[in-house]
């Protein structure tokens, strides 16, 4: 897995059955600097994107082939035991239907042939744009992932990832009530750290923790016409981006750098929180996944929002809050390569649930009871 917020490329190697799964090994993946300034540059328009994107497609499969090597290794598994690869691809553009596209449509990149041709084995990838093809936002794709993995009886809880962007899974007891995007996660406050410290994220939250919000600038973000749609719904960096904040800012000449890392975290926490607190059913558990979790500001914030609702980690659940996503995309290969539908309808609005990605096979095939692997 590869999310918006560029920062690794987190590889999981998993065994998954009908039963559940268990993680085996996990890998953090460096992307090198030139790299991740690539994404960044393509994932905005510019001059010359179909050769760039072409280039950039064909590097990217062969980090996530890398990545999938390297955590072989670490390991010690041969390549001939594992069953599939699910990688989900760099995402640079995300058009959904609720951003009043009249085509939608989401490209992730990281080329599956390249994977499939260095590691020898099958890969899936591509998860997103069937679900486009059938009405859906194409996203996100890890509510029915969390339903399978952390949904309980008797018990209504709310699984949030925050990466770049952050998502909201409502589970009602054992059944999935519905997920969406809530807004930015990460991605406008490690911009913004990055733009005036050089640093590519704020670590533990400690700069904002020190600024105070500014409620102009607040209402100004909150204003924002995606916070007000309803049903289903995704939205990722090329809403949320510096240039947007800018202009937001337009006019407030008064504040400083860090009130305004400080107010960004607000917005994101209240984001979220809305989100949770608008739905249809109390939530009595809250467990929080993705970079995210680890940073204690915004984890306070979500508390001082959400309570008396329990707010913690998926480390409770057994499942450590990095490795969450790549975790779900195993688990979606495995789904597809078993014809089993990997969407939830009740999340992305399509016409109903699919069957998601492309198969690209590759020189080994194990049985039904190998081990699996995922690199995002």
């Amino acid at each position: 897995m590869s999310g918006t917020s560029i920062d690794s490329v987190d590889a999981v190697l998993a065994h998954i059955s009908h039963h559940g799964h268990e993680l085996q090994a996990t890998l953090e993946h460096p992307i090198p600097p030139g790299l991740r300034q690539a994404i960044a540059d393509i994932s905005q328009p510019g001059n010359n994107e179909i050769e760039r994107m072409g280039v950039l497609d064909r590097q990217l499969g062969e980090l996530f082939a890398d990545a999938c090597t390297a955590l072989l290794d670490h390991a010690g598994v041969p390549a001939s035991d594992v069953f599939v690869i699910g990688s989900h691809g760099q995402t640079i553009r995300h058009r959904p239907p609720s951003g009043g596209n009249a085509i939608a449509y989401t490209l992730q990149i990281g080329d599956p042939s390249t994977i499939a041709e260095r590691t020898g084995i099958t890969t899936v990838a591509d998860f997103r744009r069937r679900d486009v093809a059938a009405g859906g936002e194409g996203a996100p794709l890890a509510p029915a992932f969390h339903a399978a993995a952390f949904a309980r009886a008797g018990v209504n809880r709310a699984v949030v990832n925050i990466g770049g962007i952050a998502n909201v899974s409502l589970l009602v007891g054992e059944t999935l009530l519905t997920g969406f995007d809530t807004g930015p996660g990460n991605t406008l406050l490690d911009q913004w750290v990055h733009h005036h410290r050089g640093e590519r994220y704020d670590r533990d939250g400690a700069w904002a923790a020190e600024g105070a919000v500014d409620p102009q600038l607040l209402a100004r973000m909150q204003q924002h016409p995606f916070l007000a749609q309803q049903g289903a719904r995704s939205t990722g960096k090329e809403t949320f981006h510096l240039n947007w904040l800018t202009r937001c800012l337009a006019g407030l000449t008064n504040l400083n750098p860090q009130d305004v890392q400080a107010t960004l975290a607000d917005f994101t926490a209240q984001c979220i929180a809305d989100s949770i607190l608008g739905s249809a059913v109390p939530v009595d558990e809250i467990y929080v996944c993705g970079g995210g979790a680890y940073n204690t500001d915004l984890m306070r914030r979500l508390y001082q929002r959400l309570a008396p609702a329990r707010l913690t980690t998926t480390a409770e659940l057994g499942l450590a809050p990095e490795w969450v996503e790549g975790a779900a995309f195993a688990w979606l290969a495995w789904r597809t390569l078993n014809n089993l539908n990997g969407s939830a309808a009740e999340v992305t609005g399509a016409a109903g649930a699919r069957v998601l990605g492309g198969i690209y096979p590759g020189a080994t095939r194990s049985g039904a009871g190998a081990t699996r692997l995922s690199a995002r």
